[in-house]
């Protein structure tokens, strides 16, 4: 085709010529392409191919990612009811079933549309699958337990590149990884229900077999008459008369909206930030396979420093830190041209900087979400702030498109959030030393009550260092 006046290549359009015909005369007039050959020796075939998703159809790849997103977020707000309805462990054994069974399906897909279709209700079950199988502990194994559970999927990003580099084609691949999480049916007969969903239900006999069960694995006994301390629980539950909470409980008073907007600027970030490294590493420059290996080695470290941090350094700093470090490592990106093939190396080190950081973020910003919100609104709190992470989610598709304007755009608009909410985190107040709050007011009353708590441990320091000058003075 021409192109200011010359003759350019295009793998959108052709000479509108008839080719069959040896004395054809050559035009200047083109026409779309209808049939293309694509290079499979690196990927094998992709759902571009097999669809012929380039040209007019090119946007459609990124509605195929977002279709699957768009579904995580829709899930992460109905999974918890759904558990909440028919218990954990159902809930979970359920979405493995429809999890298994929709990916293969969307493996022999036939058409594009079925397969955008299957994309999005398998993001839905996905999230289901790992909603469910969340159950609160006490104590510090709330905050261990509550980050831990993140290990497995740096270590999926590793096996995933793994597989995908021996098994070439996108429905080979699907099979791959998807036939393999048939063996987790198996944990039907390992795991228990929760027993506070059990308890909730007033099921104290199924609880008790669970606790004894629990008591005689690991060794320690339990308190006694403890089935007469669980009745008693219920009754006091049932005879308290609480109105149920709604989404307006969390902007009903100002210390609660305060927390609530910044709580989903901090989730838009993160999700953002996160999934725009992770599901955009083959935009950053390099070889896909070591970038997705890089990935996950550089998140398991992240993970286990975060248990660290949460234990010694509370919520507040660490979350701020990190996500505004993540900030600084996409923006730092920018300094490098992205042509220069020779400091290629150097961009992919910042961009696992900011995945590292962000991935502490990832960790810490769901226990610190929890902690903030009181009791009566906790699950309508972190489903909430759900929403915003959805957004973000659905928008990272596109993020790269951006890239027309300048090539640095993205990491720069990645960069810009990760600062932004990681500042914002310090317009909220500490947990980390702090008991959950039951109620609104509690919630309401929990900076004062932080600030009391600081003012009461420097008397006591001060009162301490003023007799420890006395008794020298004495000695003297």
């Amino acid at each position: 085709m021409l192109q200011d006046g010359k003759e350019s290549y295009s793998a959108c359009h052709i000479w509108d010529v008839d080719y069959s015909n040896p004395n054809f005369i050559k035009t200047n007039v083109t026409r779309p392409c209808s049939q293309w050959e694509f290079d499979e020796n690196e990927f094998g075939q992709t759902i571009i191919g097999k669809w012929s998703l380039v040209c007019d159809r090119a946007e459609m790849v990124n509605v195929a990612e977002m279709m699957f997103l768009a579904g995580v977020a829709v899930g992460g707000l109905v999974s918890g009811m759904v558990s909440d309805r028919f218990g954990r462990k159902r809930t979970l054994m359920g979405s493995l079933v429809l999890q298994i069974s929709l990916a293969v399906v969307m493996a022999f897909s036939p058409w594009f549309e079925l397969y955008l279709v299957l994309r999005c209700f398998l993001g839905f079950i996905s999230v289901s699958v790992v909603f469910s199988g969340f159950v609160l502990l006490g104590g510090k194994w709330r905050t261990i337990s509550g980050v831990s559970y993140l290990f497995p999927v740096p270590l999926s990003y590793i096996t995933i590149a793994g597989i995908a580099y021996f098994i070439r084609g996108w429905s080979q691949l699907q099979l791959a990884i998807t036939l393999p999480s048939v063996l987790l049916f198996g944990l039907w007969w390992v795991l228990p229900e929760s027993p506070r969903w059990l308890l909730a239900l007033g099921r104290t006999e199924e609880v008790m077999l669970i606790l004894q069960e629990a008591s005689r694995v690991n060794k320690r006994p339990l308190p006694p008459s403890l089935d007469k301390i669980l009745r008693q629980d219920i009754l006091h539950k049932d005879s308290a008369d609480q109105p149920k909470a709604s989404i307006m409980d969390l902007f009903r008073t100002p210390n609660m909206r305060k927390n609530s907007l910044v709580l989903y600027i901090i989730w838009f970030s993160v999700y953002l930030v996160y999934y725009g490294l992770v599901l955009n590493l083959g935009n950053i420059g390099g070889d896909i396979y070591l970038n997705t290996v890089l990935s996950g080695v550089v998140e398991i470290p992240a993970i286990a420093i975060s248990i660290l941090f949460l234990l010694k350094m509370g919520r507040r700093w660490p979350l701020c830190l990190t996500l505004v470090g993540s900030g600084i490592a996409c923006l730092l990106t920018l300094i490098i041209d992205p042509g220069n093939l020779e400091l290629e190396w150097v961009t992919i080190t910042f961009a696992m900087m900011g995945k590292f950081s962000v991935s502490s973020s990832n960790a810490v910003m769901p226990v610190f979400t929890a902690e903030l919100f009181p009791t009566v609104v906790r699950n309508l709190g972190v489903g909430s702030s759900n929403v915003p992470a959805g957004i973000a989610l659905m928008l990272v598709p596109y993020l790269w498109n951006l890239s027309r304007m300048d090539e640095r755009v993205p990491m720069c608009v990645l960069g810009v959030f990760g600062v932004v909410g990681g500042l914002s985190v310090l317009l909220l107040p500490e947990t980390g030393d702090s008991p959950l709050v039951s109620t609104l007011q509690e919630g309401e009353d929990l900076p004062r009550s932080r600030r009391a708590s600081i003012a009461e441990k420097q008397r006591k320091r001060s009162s301490a260092a003023s007799a420890g000058n006395c008794n020298i003075s004495f000695a003297g």
